[in-house]
């Protein structure tokens, strides 16, 4: 990391992106006195870090930090013991987050037995069981599925309502974008971007187009995607599906887009001129699509 400063508004759910070897879990881990900072200070909650301040905290590590033999009750409650949680103030809370995440049936089986997901499950259980100030979510929606990630996004959603700082750490953009207020985007341990998603949005300027195809097979849809991208008028198309976010060469208007669409014969559902994206933003500042980039890949 390079002179790295960051501050976290109170109460705000602060995205913390960026590609491949960035730096985001080792800064993660110096904010957690995992590791040791080689110069600088950190201070959580307007305090040095001691063991006071880091048991306001709570932590959900990207990789899997759970006892894969104990059972699922008896961990939680080893776990929030060590939170200073004594055991008949954590059963009640600990039966509500498993009824929480469909989970009470599982409870007294052993995490070995548990799917990758309910894993996971059971890791941010861990996290908030002692109810800390500050939640760090370093890549939650690890092993969960479509369903279950929606889940932890309205979980996540509670935990904003009721006041909590989190700092999320995610290579999955559009969740950052449904739950942060404040983004940082990091490249090379430097900062390149920090502030309101809103005004960063707002400030990124250009002109943006959500355009959506019209069916078609898979074959005519790639052909259609790739004839957008070199449309003369178009700088970058960004893919999902059949919905592209197109952003336009400076000058360039989406009524030009618009024409050119329908000279081609481009069937679409959906023309509207939008903000940028913040996959956009990324692309832009960063120079790297993070809808390319393995969960593997990324740091």
């Amino acid at each position: 990391m390079r002179n790295l400063d960051l501050v976290v508004p109170e109460g705000a759910t602060y995205g913390f992106l960026g590609p491949n070897g960035a730096g985001k879990t080792t800064t993660i881990r110096i904010l957690l006195k995992i590791l040791a900072a080689d110069e600088g200070e950190v201070r959580l909650l307007g305090e040095p870090l001691d063991r006071k301040v880091l048991d306001r905290i709570g932590y959900l590590p990207e990789e899997r930090g759970l006892y894969r033999r104990m059972r699922v009750r008896e961990q939680l409650e080893f776990l929030a013991e060590l939170k200073g949680l004594r055991p008949r103030d954590a059963r009640p809370r600990i039966d509500h987050w498993l009824e929480r995440f469909d989970l009470a049936d599982r409870a007294g089986d052993r995490v070995q037995d548990l799917s990758k997901g309910m894993q996971q499950k059971i890791q941010f259980i861990a996290a908030v069981l002692h109810e800390p100030e500050i939640v760090v979510l370093d890549e939650p929606f690890g092993g969960l599925d479509p369903l279950n990630q929606r889940a932890l996004r309205e979980v996540v959603a509670d935990l904003q309502r009721a006041g909590r700082t989190i700092l999320f750490s995610t290579h999955l953009i559009e969740h950052a974008e449904r739950l942060c207020d404040h983004v940082c985007i990091i490249a090379d341990g430097r900062k390149v971007l920090d502030g309101p998603l809103a005004r960063i949005r707002r400030e990124h300027g250009g002109d943006h187009v959500a355009l959506g195809l019209d069916g078609g097979s898979l074959d005519d849809l790639s052909a259609t995607v790739e004839g957008v991208r070199r449309a003369p008028m178009v700088a970058r198309a960004v893919a999902d599906g059949t919905d592209l976010e197109v952003a336009l060469l400076e000058g360039r208007q989406p009524q030009e887009l618009l024409a050119w669409l329908v000279a081609e014969r481009v069937p679409i559902r959906r023309f509207e001129r939008v903000e940028a994206s913040l996959t956009q933003i990324f692309i832009d500042r960063v120079g790297v699509d993070p809808t390319e980039t393995s969960e593997e890949e990324l740091a």
